[in-house]
């Protein structure tokens, strides 16, 4: 049998509310569970002590029958220093989708065409302007 620790959610519409619980991991999220080992409400500031409470003495009980927790749950588990922090990679964190790129080309298109259209005003004043920039970048 599977063994999951994981969140199941409760409440109400817009205001979510999760037990951490310990199942089978064929069960239905919300479904049946086999022990309650605490609560996470993430509607409580960051640093509130209520926000994650978790029976810990069970929870290493369920680790050591060879539960798996789920993602968001080892990092709860690190966080409250049960588990040693896993390396992650994610590369594409922070990479815009293929639509923002898209909207980014465009932009790049019309500005190129507006930098044609008052090309020789603007090439002798453009050098100028940036240089004092680029100073006060390198002091900083």
């Amino acid at each position: 049998m599977a063994m999951k620790i994981r969140l199941a959610r409760g409440g109400s519409k817009k205001r979510p509310f999760y037990r951490i619980v310990a199942t089978d991991s064929r069960m239905p999220r919300d479904g049946r569970f086999i022990e309650k080992l605490g609560t996470y409400n993430p509607l409580l500031p960051k640093d509130s002590e209520e926000r994650v409470k978790m029976d810990l003495e069970r929870v290493q009980y369920w680790l050591g029958q060879g539960a798996q927790p789920t993602d968001r749950i080892s990092r709860m588990l690190e966080a409250a220093g049960v588990l040693d922090k896993k390396e992650r990679n994610n590369p594409q964190k922070g990479e815009p989708g293929a639509k923002a790129k898209e909207r980014v080309e465009e932009k790049a298109a019309k500005a190129a065409a507006a930098a044609e259209a008052a090309a020789a005003p603007a090439e002798e004043e453009a050098p100028a302007e940036e240089a004092p920039a680029e100073e006060a970048a390198a002091e900083e």
